[in-house]
């Protein structure tokens, strides 16, 4: 006992160390460089680190990876969008958790929705059953949302607590929505993110983006930026974006309601589906 009250004293002040040089997120390999500046012998830094984890003060993020998870005084816990930039490379932080750090939800994710590229390896808990979704560490979730190396971009760097992080601007994430309104609250909470973006909405960019995307998601984006009645020139390039099937516009919605041959959108909306 007086051996494991020992390893967590070294052990916390290894925390503090690993803080004031700036690692909230550390490998083994750093803390072991680190070890024998508060009197832990790297020999004994597994054990240490084990109590540290059983009692809370660290959480494993993967293979060799830790990071700060309770707080010390003046040391706050690491910020979960942190942890998500350390879990795969590329990432940025994006669909409904980007609509809540740009204010356009008032809803609080459950889960930390992370954008990153195909091909890259996503960390998995051993076990863990395919059908299985997300990623948890501690008591967050992350969802992984993979796209081509192509779709990567509407990225900015923000800062979040004492951590920058990458992120999709509004624009992206709105487009986002329109093509994965599952990993964004819903359809319904989509256009309501507009609607509150509205003013600010930078048209020119996020029709730049949209013709960067799938025809069905361009499409969309014509029909919602159109709804207010305000005549837009802007628009024009993706009404001549050849389409030849209506493309619903819930895409988790039932294939059902009006037609609407300006846009090539199947109106699916609760109150237009007859």
């Amino acid at each position: 006992m007086k051996t494991r009250i020992k390893h967590s004293q070294v052990g916390i002040e290894l925390i503090r160390r690993l803080a004031s040089e700036g690692d909230r997120i550390f490998s083994i390999e750093r803390a072991r460089r680190l070890s024998p500046d508060v009197g832990l012998k790297p020999s004994y830094l597994t054990e240490a680190l084990y109590h540290l984890r059983r009692d809370g003060w660290i959480t494993r993020v993967r293979g060799g990876l830790y990071a700060i998870s309770s707080s010390l005084p003046g040391i706050p816990p690491t910020h979960e969008f942190a942890i998500a930039m350390a879990l795969v490379n590329p990432a940025a932080i994006s669909h409904w958790s980007a609509m809540q750090h740009h204010g356009m939800t008032q809803q609080i994710p459950k889960k930390v929705f992370v954008l990153t590229t195909t091909g890259r390896a996503i960390p998995r808990v051993r076990g863990q059953q395919e059908k299985e979704s997300g990623y948890r560490i501690g008591e967050a979730i992350y969802q992984f949302v993979q796209v081509k190396p192509e779709r990567f971009f509407g990225i900015q760097k923000v800062w979040v607590a004492e951590a920058r992080v990458n992120m999709t601007d509004p624009e992206r994430t709105l487009l986002d929505g329109l093509s994965m309104p599952q990993y964004c609250g819903g359809f319904g909470e989509v256009l309501h993110a507009f609607q509150l973006r509205h003013t600010q909405l930078d048209h020119a960019r996020i029709v730049d983006y949209a013709l960067r995307f799938d025809v069905a998601t361009a499409k969309r984006l014509g029909w919602v930026l159109e709804q207010p009645g305000e005549e837009m020139p802007m628009l024009d390039p993706l009404l001549k974006l050849p389409a030849t099937a209506y493309t619903k516009l819930d895409p988790t919605g039932p294939r059902a309601g009006t037609r609407n041959r300006r846009w090539m959108i199947q109106e699916n909306l609760p109150g237009k589906v007859s």
